[in-house]
């Protein structure tokens, strides 16, 4: 009898069960999007190879528990079928999280479901010396815990004030979390403080009379943990606003693992052992 390489059926998102030659079938979805049809073959594989359940994973995907080691090829089978693909395990990129963002959410600033296929497009499954884990988030609600990534994107925008557009009814102050806003009703002024403005967009989004412009970008965290050991992600540049510059940040972000990681070195600890600056210093340098 042939053995079986459960590190490939791993890979390929089979993962073994604590019953002998089961597997729990783990998904490709993107974003948290899986459209209708998709999903109705994913209950017809449950009902069918499983035990008529599913689990939805804290990332978003989802699993099918108790799919026996005889029907994996069938499951992959139906699985193309609909244009569904198992997910990636080990340590490579992993499935790419995001909230709703702006086409849905009155609070987005991103359109994160297209930038969660992009990057599921782009990144997905790549090999590097551990898992990798990218979270995308649509503004500083911070659904998806931009923090908790290797590297999490979150939405901003950074406001411009038009002055002869202002009332000074003084709503962006008080929607400012920061304070970073400053106005005077009876004299007709207002003062921003652009240090302390965090991108939340809060301003622009009140203002009544479109006084406050803004223009959405792309804030990035480095390095996040959450597991036996909890870290922090941490912002190592400004803003970006364009997604060109985002992809040339994530190239240079992987391709520093790559060269810095030891196996089975989750990329906070890389950066720990390596140097926070040194990373910065290159993310500047293709930033410029």
């Amino acid at each position: 009898m042939a053995s079986v390489d459960y590190k490939e059926l791993k890979k390929g998102g089979f993962m073994k069960q604590v019953q002998k030659d089961m597997f729990s079938l783990r998904l490709r979805v993107a974003g948290g999007y899986l459209d209708a049809q998709k999903l109705k073959k994913v209950y017809e594989i449950a009902e069918k190879y499983g035990k008529g359940y599913v689990h939805m994973t804290a990332r978003q995907s989802i699993e099918i528990p108790f799919i026996k080691l005889s029907d994996v090829e069938e499951v992959k089978k139906e699985l193309s079928s609909v244009g569904l693909q198992p997910g990636a395990c080990g340590p490579r990129v992993r499935t790419v999280t995001a909230c709703q963002g702006c086409t849905v959410c009155p609070s987005g600033l991103i359109d994160t479901a297209a930038l969660a296929k992009d990057f599921d497009s782009k990144y997905y499954a790549r090999e590097l010396p551990h898992k990798f884990k990218f979270g995308i988030t649509g503004c500083k609600n911070n659904c998806l815990k931009a923090e908790e990534n290797d590297v999490g994107i979150k939405g901003g925008m950074k406001p411009s004030w038009v002055e002869d557009k202002c009332i000074y009814c003084g709503l962006c102050e008080a929607v400012c979390p920061t304070k970073a806003i400053k106005v005077n009703k009876k004299e007709r002024t207002l003062e921003f403080n652009e240090n302390d403005c965090v991108y939340c967009g809060k301003c622009v989004k009140v203002c009544p009379t479109e006084a406050w412009e803004g223009e959405s970008g792309f804030i990035l965290y480095f390095g996040g943990l959450f597991g036996n050991n909890i870290q922090t992600g941490k912002q190592l540049v400004p803003i970006i606003f364009s997604t060109q510059k985002l992809h040339k940040a994530v190239e240079v972000t992987m391709d520093f693992y790559k060269r810095y990681g030891k196996q089975g070195e989750r990329f906070g600890h890389t950066l720990n052992r390596v140097g926070w600056e040194v990373l910065k210093k290159e993310l500047e340098e293709v930033l410029k």
